[in-house]
């Protein structure tokens, strides 16, 4: 592919709250004793959220039957081998809602402000998630994407993360994104993962039969792994 693609970052993504949604999420409405309240606390949280995201490019090599080369970093799982079958580029990412929204929730000690902080964050996420992704698509013209993250699957288990990090080359540092001693990411609102083109389709969902999940996105299917991956 050449030589090392630098990350792209970027920092900081535009945030603006959407009232309804963060309504919906808050199972609240414009009949709600706490609208102009939380009305208040949209706006203060808006003040302060800088959500950023960063993604690079790398190429793919296959090592054997269970691992895949990212760039000359080692990653042990079967269906991401799989899934990479004569794929020869693929885009690790990051998201993150921003460790400025995280540390002003923190300082929140009302459990129910701390609640709405958490819809926030989230919502801060998923549009630092989309703006990443958005850019991406821009910047290289990839077909379908299909995603896989360190840690939603048994196969691909959250230590993976360690080398994923390794591919960003301390960019995650520029957007305030570490790793625990555990593997998990702070601030806790944060995803990684690496987008990779596929016509077949594939959602991690599919191999995870974890009951009343709820950010599901596909049915399990009991036998997708014995068809497709063994």
């Amino acid at each position: 592919m050449g030589k090392h693609v630098s990350p792209t970052i970027l920092d900081p993504i535009p945030f603006k709250i959407d009232e309804p949604e963060l309504l919906q999420r808050l199972h609240a409405d414009e009949s709600s004793v706490f609208l102009e309240d939380i009305r208040c606390f949209a706006r203060d949280a808006e003040t302060c959220a800088r959500p950023k995201g960063l993604y690079t490019l790398v190429a793919v090599n296959p090592a054997d039957d269970a691992s895949v080369m990212l760039d000359g970093f080692m990653f042990r799982s079967r269906v991401l081998r799989v899934n990479l079958e004569g794929v020869y580029r693929v885009f690790p990412f990051i998201a993150t809602c921003g460790t400025e929204l995280e540390a002003w929730s923190r300082t929140l000690r009302d459990p129910l402000q701390q609640f709405w902080a958490d819809a926030v964050k989230e919502m801060a996420l998923a549009v630092a998630l989309r703006a990443v992704g958005d850019h991406c698509a821009a910047a290289y013209q990839p077909g379908a994407l299909a995603t896989m993250n360190p840690g939603s699957l048994q196969d691909w288990p959250v230590s993976e993360q360690r080398p994923l990090f390794r591919l960003f080359r301390g960019a995650a540092d520029a957007i305030g994104v570490s790793l625990t001693d555990s593997f998990l990411m702070s601030p806790v609102k944060s995803v990684s993962g690496v987008w990779f083109e596929t016509d077949k389709g594939f959602v991690n969902c599919q191999l995870c039969s974890r009951k009343d999940c709820p950010n599901r996105r596909a049915p399990y299917d009991p036998h997708l792994f014995s068809r497709q991956y063994q």
